[in-house]
């Protein structure tokens, strides 16, 4: 089944409630490494997405992803916002003129958000980052797109391995970030935004069947 604007429009409502719900327990991880502003920012930046779009009159897929990019980048402290946000914005870019998203458009969008924070971050895999959650979930979701699975199956496999990568980053040391500068004091606590983006897949996963 294809996702369509509706269904995009569904999962940026739905992650706005999972980070609401969520916004103590991400706090709570960066607090360990970081601001302890992590669930708090999300919160306020999915909420004022959320109303943003709400005074759309409509919107197509792509006007959808780049009005998310711009309001977390314009609401969103720290290096959430302009990492999630350039997300959306490279998401926004590879949905350009597409009416609805075959499975292999949806492996594509994820892997251009991806891209994105890979270089807006400069991080790379082991770093402790969110990237340790996004690279092993877009490696599963483009080998279960190769063997030809459907896009549930897709989002499933990617978020199975998006999970390991988020807990992954529990015995890192960190490398970029507030939590860098604790040195070895960050090696035993769960990266905040390897969480969020694990969530962030997770939501997509149990929507788009």
């Amino acid at each position: 089944m294809p996702v369509h604007p509706q269904d995009v429009l569904g999962w940026l409502d739905r992650l706005q409630q999972v980070y609401a719900e969520n916004k103590a327990w991400l706090t709570e991880l960066d607090a360990a490494i970081g601001d302890a502003d992590h669930g708090i920012n999300l919160d306020r930046g999915f909420t004022a997405v959320k109303a943003e779009i709400a005074r759309l009159p409509s919107a197509d897929i792509s006007t959808l992803l780049k009005t998310a990019a711009t309001v977390l980048i314009r609401t969103v402290g720290g290096a959430s916002g302009p990492l999630y946000g350039t997300f959306f914005l490279r998401a926004s870019a590879a949905c350009a003129v597409k009416t609805e998203l075959q499975a292999t458009d949806v492996v594509a969008m994820f892997q251009a958000g991806a891209e994105g924070i890979q270089q807006r971050g400069k991080a790379e895999p082991g770093d402790k980052t969110m990237l340790d959650t996004w690279l092993p979930a877009l490696q599963a979701m483009r080998q279960a797109l190769e063997a030809g699975a459907n896009l549930p199956g897709i989002l499933q496999q990617g978020t199975a391995a998006a999970e390991a990568g988020m807990v992954s980053t529990i015995p890192l040391l960190a490398r970029k970030g507030r939590a860098s500068y604790l040195g070895a004091r960050s090696v035993g606590h769960q990266d905040p935004g390897a969480t969020s983006s694990y969530l962030m897949l997770k939501v997509a996963a149990g929507l788009w069947q």
